[in-house]
C-alpha cells in the first residue's frame, strides 16, 4: 500500500505557528471575563480531533492531570465550536487557506471535481429530493475540488435528486 504524503492528511493537530498564522487571524476573541485556563490553540485542535474522530462530544478524549480531572469540560469546547461557528470563523478559516494556496500558487483549477454524498433524511428538512437511483428521500452533500484535491468551494448542500456541477457556481460565489 503506498504511503500517504505528508500533505495529504488530514491535519488534526496544529502547532502554535500554524494556529497562530492560519487560524488565529479568524477567530473571534472574547474581551471581557477572566482568561481561560486553556488556551485557543488548545481548543481548535481538540474541535480537530473531534472532526477528525466523529465522535460525540462527552466522547472527547480530553487530556486529564496527575488527579484525574479533564484540563477542559467537553461542553466549554462545544460552547467554543458553536460560536465560531455561529460568527463565520470557519468559512473564514477556510477562504483563507484556500486565498494561501492560491497566493503561494498551489493551486491547479484545469481540472475541479464534484464530489457528492446523499444522506437519507429520516424527518423533513430544508433539501430534500428523492433521489430514485438511491431509492431514498434526502439531501445531497457536494465537496468541489481542484486536481491535486483541495477543497477550492465550500460544502454546498442540496436535494437529493440534484446534479452536483450547477452548485459549482454557488459554492464559489461564497
Amino acid at each position: 500500500m503506498a504511503k500517504s504524503q505528508q500533505w495529504q492528511r488530514i491535519p488534526t493537530n496544529l502547532s502554535a505557528e500554524q494556529f497562530k498564522q492560519f487560524v488565529l487571524p479568524h477567530l473571534i476573541v472574547g474581551s471581557r471575563g477572566p482568561a481561560p485556563k486553556l488556551g485557543l490553540h488548545a481548543i481548535f485542535n481538540y474541535i480537530l480531533r473531534l472532526l477528525y474522530l466523529g465522535c460525540q462530544w462527552k466522547e472527547l478524549p480530553i487530556t486529564r492531570d496527575q488527579i484525574g480531572r479533564p484540563e477542559i469540560h467537553y461542553s466549554r469546547i462545544y460552547r467554543m465550536f458553536r460560536l465560531w461557528q455561529a460568527r463565520g470563523c470557519f468559512d473564514a478559516i477556510f477562504n483563507g487557506s484556500v486565498w494561501a494556496l492560491h497566493a503561494a500558487n498551489l493551486l491547479d483549477i484545469s481540472v475541479i471535481h464534484g464530489d457528492g454524498t446523499t444522506t437519507a433524511a429520516k424527518k423533513g428538512g430544508d433539501n430534500l429530493g428523492f433521489s430514485g437511483h438511491k431509492r431514498m428521500k434526502g439531501d445531497k452533500v457536494v465537496a468541489f475540488c481542484e486536481r491535486n484535491c483541495n477543497v477550492i468551494a465550500p460544502f454546498v448542500a442540496a436535494p437529493g435528486n440534484q446534479n452536483e456541477s450547477p452548485l459549482l457556481r454557488e459554492g464559489c460565489r461564497r
